[in-house]
């Protein structure tokens, strides 16, 4: 394969990066606004096609007044109203069919030309797999706020939608960092896992920002470093709901706090890592990458506690949510080139695509 070739399999999977943070941004978007109940039912086929008539919108807005969430919050809204909340939410549907046609089509593209050898197959094909079953927790986490009772979805299911998302675009940044050409450097051990140690960290801190903002408890305990004026808040707090298992999910004052502790740790394992870095392979690409990665963790870090400061504005919650992308983004990149293995090898046999050797040849 050809470096064109290379760099065309290297762009596509970066491409569908973007989209991905781009459905993050849209779903963040859809959450804020209230709009994510809009939609009763998953169509995922002919859902594609909005309402166009007046008879059909009068069809689908009588769908949502069955829903708690118009009967206990929006009871009395116009229909112009529901046509803003049915179109952030049908945006966000729409661009999850885009993400999954702009993934399989190319798919098929590169497989039957030979760019793909077995490791680099299998791993796009675990990446189908789980952006089917991303649609799946989506429609999931839909139906857990159409409950009775229910004005949002659940948090839990919430964070994992998020969390699932991220791991996506983790997966494709791992692989298209992957084939970048250049000369694998031979880094200690202890810098390699300190690179993917910060990976592990944002995204349980991706996973734990899903929960603030599933149980919005970012709209308590506005003031920092503090917690209203305490540090550490009373155990009779942080564990005030029965079952205690489920304070890690409910309990506004334990989800924060867990939020705020893993900040404080991924920012302090991100700062000794540049460090270390610069220390041990100073003007390497490790080092620059380890104090880029720091760089944007506090820039990420600094926006969470303005976003807590002013109560959770829409703009600052969607420019968190969306910037955790971009942390994620370059831990991964930095995870991959610390240690991993060379680009060019993911293309060197273009002529075995998941081992099936004649099919392929017969590309052209």
């Amino acid at each position: 394969m050809p470096a064109s070739g290379q760099r065309a399999v290297r762009a596509w999977l970066y491409l569908l990066a973007a989209l991905v943070v781009a459905m993050v941004a849209v779903g963040g978007a859809t959450r804020l606004t209230g709009s994510g109940l809009s939609i009763t039912e998953w169509r995922p086929v002919t859902g594609a096609i909005p309402p166009i008539s007046a008879d059909a919108w009068t069809a689908e807005f009588d769908k949502y007044k069955g829903t708690p969430q118009y009967l206990i919050l929006n009871r009395g809204m116009g229909l112009s109203d529901f046509k803003v909340l049915y179109a952030w939410e049908w945006g966000h549907r729409l661009l999850g069919r885009i993400v999954g046609l702009v993934f399989f089509l190319p798919l098929l593209w590169f497989w039957w030309r030979g760019a793909l050898n077995r490791r680099l197959g299998l791993g796009l094909l675990g990446l189908g797999i789980l952006g089917g079953l991303q649609g799946a927790i989506g429609w999931i986490m839909v139906a857990s706020g159409l409950q009775p009772g229910m004005t949002a979805v659940a948090p839990l299911k919430l964070a994992l939608h998020l969390t699932t998302a991220s791991l996506i675009l983790a997966g494709l940044v791992w692989l298209a960092a992957g084939l970048r050409p250049g000369t694998t450097e031979t880094e200690p051990a202890r810098l390699r896992a300190a690179a993917v140690g910060i990976m592990a960290l944002v995204l349980l801190q991706i996973f734990l920002g899903g929960l603030v903002a599933g149980s919005k408890a970012g709209l308590v305990y506005n003031t920092w470093p503090t917690m209203d004026g305490m540090m550490v808040p009373p155990a009779s707090e942080l564990f005030a709901v029965t079952p205690w298992i489920e304070n890690f999910v409910d309990n506004h004052t334990l989800v924060q706090f867990n939020h705020r502790l893993t900040a404080y740790l991924l920012l302090a394992l991100a700062l000794v890592h540049a460090l270390d870095a610069r220390r041990t392979r100073p003007g390497s690409g490790m080092a620059r990458r380890a104090t880029g990665v720091a760089a944007i963790v506090v820039t990420q870090a600094c926006l969470g506690i303005v976003t807590l400061l002013l109560a959770v504005p829409l703009w600052a919650a969607l420019a968190h949510q969306v910037f955790a992308m971009a942390v994620l983004t370059m831990a991964t990149v930095h995870a991959r080139r610390g240690g991993a293995v060379a680009a060019a090898p993911a293309l060197a046999h273009p002529a075995t695509p998941f081992g099936f050797e004649a099919l392929a040849s017969r590309a052209p």
